[in-house]
């Protein structure tokens, strides 16, 4: 199953631009409030498709972050991940500029990439010809470009790469940024997501397989996991990045250590195109291996940030899955979707949620599944329904899953005293 052996990831950054906010701390006020940012889509006239709202980010303005000449050349996902990640640097009080440049990488990992200038410029070449399209649409399209834009613009010179795995994208790109830490090929690594996706295709995409929700007339009450009255997924747009660095390192330059990403387990449904595994074999394998990877047992940890997203066949999937998982500790374990507040992120959502986890941790505090009236009794378990939970949890869990049957489990705790990851057979007095 593999072992933690090797260093400590310590999480000493978080960067956000999310439809809920682009600071720490708005983000997390939001979120412990229950505040939900669905609403009409203003980014094109949707009045023709079944979907006819998102979680947009609003007042983004680029030039907080680059220049506009560069601002100009780069696809909306990719400014989100820049901006993002100099947040999550300036908050880690990293500068890797002034590093080693092999010392600092980057996964920026994406679900679909640029996708809004794909449909741009296929629009230009169908009305005005193959000479009008950009010359920076190949650069502006790749799901690639995220990670090396900030790798340019950062003095970032190590591993650099974007993970694409659907919705489990930046889940993935965190778990494999900590193993490149572990392992010690890197002492820094900015990982995370960006999606801009809400776009004429995606969206009419999505509704032609009835996977969103068409609660147009109350938007706030749209995303709905685990609730039976539940339609569908609400898509979001965003970035997260996370500072990830050796723990030694943190510790010697006294860094604040917000928690650490202490296990990662990945696997495959291998059951179908857009279908979980109805049994959720592959989901329980995934957390699982986060767990053991960890050197956690299940009843050391006290939250769940569950992948939830409010689809009829995800949410029970993933309830069975967790159940599995915990046994007797099932009924204790408290587990929410922050989805219900900020819709699926989509490639950015796993980061996302692992970013939760990190302030939950953190600040000893449990974010609410909003929207959750009637609960679904094929998904019982402890949702934290509608109201935030104080709660100190020592271990926490983030799981992610993808078209394609892609899982990812994200297993994030209270840093260890001396920056090192435990010894093998360590275990932790459950909370």
């Amino acid at each position: 199953m593999g072992s933690a052996e090797g260093r400590a990831v310590a999480v000493t950054g978080l960067g956000f631009v999310t439809p809920i906010g682009s600071d720490t701390e708005t983000v997390w006020s939001n979120l412990v409030e229950g505040r939900s940012a669905v609403g009409p889509i203003s980014h094109f006239d949707a009045r023709d498709l079944p979907t006819r709202i998102a979680a947009e980010v609003r007042d983004f303005k680029p030039e907080r972050y680059m220049d506009r000449k560069a601002a100009r050349h780069l696809a909306r996902y990719c400014q989100f991940g820049l901006a993002a990640s100099r947040m999550a640097l300036e908050q880690a009080g990293v500068d890797p500029s002034q590093m080693d440049p092999d010392a600092v990488g980057v996964v920026l990992s994406s679900g679909v990439g640029g996708l809004d200038e794909i449909e741009r410029n296929q629009t230009t070449l169908l009305a005005r010809g193959p000479r009008r399209i950009s010359p920076f649409a190949v650069p502006m399209m790749i799901a690639d470009m995220g990670a090396g834009i900030v790798a340019m613009h950062v003095g970032a010179g190590g591993p650099n790469y974007a993970v694409v795995s659907a919705c489990a994208s930046s889940a993935h790109g965190v778990g494999e940024a900590a193993e490149i830490v572990r392992r010690g090929d890197a002492e820094v690594m900015l990982a995370g997501g960006a999606e801009a996706a809400i776009t004429p295709l995606l969206l009419g995409a999505f509704c032609q397989i009835q996977a969103t929700s068409t609660r147009n007339g109350e938007p706030e009450r749209a995303s709905r996991p685990f609730d039976s009255d539940r339609d569908g997924f609400v898509m979001g747009e965003g970035a997260v990045m996370l500072v990830l660095e050796d723990g030694e390192r943190a510790r010697r330059r006294g860094a604040r250590v917000l928690a650490e990403i202490a296990g990662y387990g990945a696997t495959a449904d291998m059951y179908h195109y857009t279908a979980p595994d109805p049994d959720g074999r592959g989901a329980t394998r995934a957390m699982r291996r986060a767990l053991a990877k960890a050197r956690v047992e299940p009843g050391e940890v006290g939250y769940v940030n569950a992948h939830g997203t409010g689809t009829r066949l995800g949410d029970i999937a993933e309830s069975l899955a967790i159940r599995r998982v915990f046994a007797d500790h099932a009924d204790r374990v408290a587990v929410s979707s922050t989805k219900s507040m900020v819709g699926h992120l989509l490639g950015a959502a796993g980061a996302f949620e692992a970013a939760v986890c990190v302030l939950a941790v953190d600040r000893g505090v449990l974010p609410p599944t909003i929207n959750l009236e009637d609960p679904d009794p094929a998904c019982a378990l402890d949702h934290v329904a509608n109201h935030a939970r104080p709660s100190r949890v020592e271990c926490a869990l983030s799981n992610s899953f993808g078209f394609g049957g892609h899982n990812a489990s994200l297993l994030v705790r209270r840093p260890s005293a001396n920056g090192s990851a435990p010894q093998p057979g360590a275990q932790r007095t459950p909370p």
